[in-house]
Parts: structure tokens; C-alpha cells; sequence
């Protein structure tokens, strides 16, 4: 094997896959519509604190999982 083929090859491998990011992202994405339609559709929501709680946490996972994933694929 050439010492051509081996760079080909170490640069193939070495090539980080973006999927986790588009599926990270996307999710984080229909999150925020889910939400949205939710809190057009219904001006009290979240109506009490734990869901509030639920709907700021789940936000932020996603949003972390999404900042992580973009920053590790690179």
C-alpha cells in the first residue's frame, strides 16, 4: 500500500460524521414549534410551576445536546 493511500485513508477516518448534530438539531427544531403552537393555542400555558420546570428543562437538554454534538463533530 502506498503512503498515498494510507493518507486517503487516515483522512477518511479521521472525518467526523455530522448526523448526531442534524438529529440533535432537528429534534431542538419541533421542539420549539411543538411549544410555540402550544403556547399560541393556549395563553395560560405552563400553567403551573412543574410544568414550567418540565418545558424549561427539556429545552435546555436539548439545547446542550445540540451545542455538544455541533461543537464535537466539528
Amino acid at each position: 500500500m502506498s503512503v498515498t493511500a494510507l493518507l486517503v485513508l487516515a483522512a477518511e477516518e479521521a472525518e467526523s460524521s455530522k448526523t448526531v448534530f442534524y438529529i440533535a438539531g432537528g429534534a431542538l427544531a419541533i421542539w420549539a414549534v411543538i411549544v410555540s403552537l402550544i403556547g399560541l393555542s393556549r395563553p395560560e400555558f405552563p400553567r403551573t410551576e412543574g410544568v414550567t420546570r418540565g418545558v424549561y428543562g427539556i429545552s435546555a437538554v436539548l439545547v446542550v445536546f445540540a451545542m455538544a454534538s455541533s461543537i464535537l463533530s466539528g
